[in-house]
């Protein structure tokens, strides 16, 4: 899932209520699989190599986050895709992963522990 629309005056959920999203594409493999289904937590803690979904320049994304010095760059698990910087730091962040489920019991997995 490399992007998403989410559109805060038809969704019931409030902006610190956590919200689920479906993984589309390949670019998050092998740890998120099309299909599998993540748990975005808004307050979550945001760490550095946590998976986020942010905000910036206007376009929802899914990526795994990485913080160096002062710099918050968004990178796709697997090669081949843009590094995304994010102008404005943690303030693009729209939520943490905090689970991921799949259509088996052993793609389950908690990133919040």
């Amino acid at each position: 899932m490399s992007a998403f629309e989410y559109d805060t005056e038809m969704s019931s959920c409030g902006a610190s209520e956590p919200f689920a999203l479906q993984v589309l594409g390949n670019d998050m493999l092998p740890e998120f699989e099309e299909g599998h289904v993540i748990v975005i937590d808004p307050g979550g803690t945001i760490r550095h190599e946590c998976y986020v979904v942010a905000n910036p320049n206007d376009e929802f994304i899914f990526r795994q986050l990485h913080i160096e010095g002062d710099e918050y760059i968004l990178r796709a698990t697997q090669p081949g895709f843009d590094e995304i910087p994010l102008p404005n730091g943690i303030k693009d962040i729209v939520g943490v992963v905090s689970q991921r489920s799949g259509r088996r019991r052993s793609e389950h997995k908690r990133y919040d522990v």
